[in-house]
């Protein structure tokens, strides 16, 4: 058994297991009292005042406590991260990377934003955004890849794209009400998600122009595996091709 988990960890792409094992040491951390939430929690004013930057990089890595909640996040992280990474993203690690880069920035501004902003108090309220970055990751798969067919329980069909909704209304949403945490946070993936889907797979489908880019700097730090091409997902998944990458 031991052997099987560890063979698993091992043939995760390198983006999904830097993200998953930075996570599971962060939570466990955190549960063993080696460090608290309250040293990576996301908060503007320690931010901007004290010069604490390194909350803007933490708070993604906290999935709180140990309990079934954290099971479901990290079953989610662990699948769709390694989806998109090993086929709309395959050969590309560096755009990969800039794609979590670019939810990550998009969620920071909109719950910093909201935290120095009155009139914007649901965002204020939201203290790690780990949820929501597995969240937009979801949504993007599930737009790339419209027409894999999806079931809850065995007991109702639908296809991908209706994913984040059905998953996010009948048992994130639900359960998250449950426990007490917001509602918002995985409505903010979803969002997120959306705006890296138009800009990323539609706009320039509709316009020509490419807004997103990796920098430079990035692909320089974080190079593409040559021995890999991009190509579609496989076929068993019913996967819709990714849309070309042009640079």
């Amino acid at each position: 058994m031991a052997q099987l988990v560890e063979d698993w960890y091992k043939q995760m792409p390198i983006i999904t297991r830097s993200y998953l094992t930075l996570s599971a040491l962060t939570t466990a951390g955190c549960a063993l009292e080696v460090i608290t939430p309250f040293d990576v929690y996301l908060n503007s004013k320690l931010i901007i005042k004290d010069f604490e930057v390194w909350r803007l990089i933490t708070n993604f890595f906290y999935f709180g406590k140990l309990d079934l909640d954290f099971l479901f996040h990290m079953f989610f992280l662990a699948r769709y991260c390694k989806l998109l990474e090993e086929t709309s993203f395959r050969g590309r690690t560096a755009d990969f990377f800039f794609m979590l880069l670019f939810g990550g920035t998009i969620l920071t501004i909109i719950v910093v934003g909201g935290g120095l902003l009155m009139f914007a108090a649901p965002f204020a309220d939201i203290l790690f955004l780990s949820n929501s970055l597995t969240f937009m990751m979801v949504y993007v798969w599930s737009k790339r890849n419209p027409h894999v067919q999806m079931s809850f329980l065995g007991l109702f069909s639908f296809t991908a794209p209706y994913l984040p909704w059905w998953w996010n209304l009948q048992v994130l949403l639900g359960f998250s009400i449950m426990v007490g945490s917001s509602p918002w946070v995985d409505l903010l993936g979803m969002a997120s998600g959306h705006a890296y889907y138009f800009l990323e797979d539609v706009y320039p489908v509709m316009t020509g122009r490419r807004i997103l880019k990796t920098p430079a700097i990035i692909k320089v730090l974080i190079p593409d595996d040559t021995g890999l091409v991009a190509r579609p997902a496989p076929a068993a998944w019913g996967a819709a091709p990714a849309p070309p990458h042009r640079d």
